[in-house]
């Protein structure tokens, strides 16, 4: 009798091997470092006895906030903006018209400012998001320009010279923001949040329909996913963050002006988001922490500083993709 020939099996899968711990870590220790970092620099600032540190730290946070909102709808949305820093100004302008009015309960200057703003977006947001490409890039340019020559036609609040603040924001009638280290960890508070709510936001079907339109909007159309309204939403969601920064600017400095939301600011922080690496939020932070720190540098030696600045981002930029979030993680993205 024939010996009947078994037919061999598939062979057995190897099971996929589990994340390396430097994998898992490379996305998470930054931001858990920056934060710490942050947290504990107010103490390291009296031990200096330097309260520049703590003054000059506010400021890059404030732009960390405007930076991280940038984040969310250019690095996950693909959306270029160049008229972001125009939220930032309706920010900065709600605290100072409402101090030039006599209003400066903070429940109140807040959720103007944020209303404000999210109103601003959401009506060129309406308009913007229907281009593409470089059409939309020059479209949230032109809105801007109208809220900048806006304000400078505001002779009642300065105009072009801008507007002095005599008295900063107030919360249950306590001038909370006029004690340096009060408003360091006001900002901090603010700044956490604003990276936890565009993390989660990411996180979310949300986030991921809003990644999915970057990726390919034609095939969110074909499975009944219309990405207009994702992209509208989050517009809005970056330009109250980003008047929250304004707001806090306007209380840091006592002082507005129309060049908040001139093109270069809005330049300024697309740099920021590039710089420390596009789609990570905090890659932003890093961003305007390295961008403000150089800035303060290269100052030091020439008020051409811009000049030996753009080189560097070209560099960054044609070397060093992913920004410096990829470099301190050892090549990989980080996010």
């Amino acid at each position: 009798m024939a010996e009947t020939a078994s037919t061999p099996g598939p062979a057995p899968t190897a099971a996929p091997a589990p994340p390396r711990p430097s994998r898992i870590l490379g996305g998470v220790w930054i931001p858990v470092v920056a934060f710490a970092a942050l947290a504990a620099l107010p103490a390291l600032s009296v031990a200096l006895d330097d309260s520049f540190l703590t003054l000059f730290f506010i400021r890059v946070m404030i732009f960390a906030i405007a930076a991280v909102s940038l984040d969310l709808i250019l690095g996950y949305g693909a959306l270029i903006s160049f008229g972001h820093a125009a939220f930032l100004g309706i920010g900065a302008y709600a605290v100072g018209i409402m101090a030039a009015e006599g209003t400066h309960n903070g429940f109140i200057v807040v959720p103007v400012a944020l209303l404000a703003a999210g109103l601003f977006a959401l009506v060129t947001g309406a308009i913007s998001l229907k281009t593409r490409g470089v059409y939309f890039i020059m479209i949230t340019l032109a809105f801007a320009q109208m809220a900048y020559y806006t304000t400078t036609s505001l002779s009642a609040y300065g105009g072009d010279d801008g507007l002095t603040i005599w008295r900063r924001t107030e919360f249950f009638g306590v001038g909370v923001l006029d004690d340096r280290t009060t408003f360091y960890y006001v900002t901090f508070a603010c700044l956490l949040g604003a990276y936890l709510l565009c993390r989660m936001i990411v996180a979310s079907r949300f986030g991921r329909v809003l990644t999915g339109a970057k990726q390919s909007e034609i095939r969110l159309q074909a499975v009944g996913i219309d990405p207009y309204p994702y992209r509208l939403v989050a517009y809005v969601i970056a330009a109250m963050l980003c008047a929250l920064a304004g707001v806090l600017l306007a209380n840091q400095t006592e002082f507005v002006s129309p060049a908040y939301m001139g093109w270069h600011r809005s330049g300024d922080l697309i740099v920021m988001v590039v710089l420390g690496g596009l789609g990570t939020l905090h890659g932003a932070i890093i961003g305007a922490a390295a961008y403000l720190l150089l800035e303060e540098f290269l100052q030091d030696f020439t008020q051409h500083w811009r000049l030996i600045f753009g080189p560097i981002l070209v560099l960054v930029v044609l070397f060093g993709h992913g920004g410096l979030v990829r470099f301190m993680t050892g090549g990989r993205k980080g996010g």
